[in-house]
């Protein structure tokens, strides 16, 4: 029986992925170079791995100021995050949720000011159980450790709980805690190998939260 949801923010609560990379392939353009999208994958759902900074100091050199240029990126992105709203389906996943007694966590590899902050923002704050960020864990996805927090605070076991992820580093977080995990990509993740998910949507708004829990139940 599934008791609790438990859903990664960038990219699955609020597209910021996409101004996330759009910011900085901007910048790299403006120096005459292309953002490697492998590497741009690698780091999706994670705080670590690659840094574009320091990728477009090397290849720019001397005279490329990583701190300033990282700067007005963070500003650029924040501008193009600012006018985005809730990802579709995702506010009719919380109502039905709390409507079936579920219990409801964020588990995010980002910090909690920024995961706090948007969901103030979006007026979204008041309605979880648990919230866990960068900020709380020794290791962030794809490192189980996120989602273990998660199902440890809500009191069920892993195979009781459903995560919705939008990338493959934070479905190898979900299924090695041992949750359910469903896929849900947006335009920047969608063709990534999300195989390891147990179940994969278009979007949250296709498939009504109840629709979704009794094909999970039949897998």
């Amino acid at each position: 029986m599934i008791r609790a949801l438990v859903f990664d923010f960038d990219g699955l609560i609020l597209e910021t992925e996409t101004p996330a990379h759009q910011s900085w392939a901007e910048i790299y353009r403006e120096h005459g170079h292309d953002l490697p999208m492998d590497r741009w994958y690698d780091y999706i759902g994670s705080d670590t791995g690659f840094d574009p900074a320091g990728h477009l100091a090397a290849l720019v050199g001397e005279g490329f100021d990583a701190s300033t240029t990282k700067a007005r990126r963070d500003l650029r992105k924040t501008e193009l995050i600012a006018a985005l709203d809730v990802m579709a389906g995702v506010r009719d996943y919380v109502a039905d949720a709390k409507r079936l007694g579920l219990s409801l966590a964020v588990a995010s590899s980002s910090s909690r000011k920024w995961v706090l902050g948007h969901l103030q923002r979006l007026r979204l704050h008041a309605e979880w159980d648990a919230v866990f960020t960068r900020d709380d864990v020794a290791r962030t996805k794809p490192a189980p450790d996120l989602y273990l927090a998660a199902v440890e605070a809500l009191g069920v076991r892993p195979r009781e709980a459903v995560a919705f992820e939008d990338s493959r580093n934070g479905i190898a977080a979900a299924k090695d805690a041992g949750l359910v995990c469903v896929a849900v990509p947006n335009a920047l993740t969608a063709a990534m190998d999300l195989s390891r998910a147990d179940l994969r949507l278009g979007s949250l708004a296709e498939t009504p939260l109840e629709r979704l829990l009794a094909v999970l139940s039949a897998l």
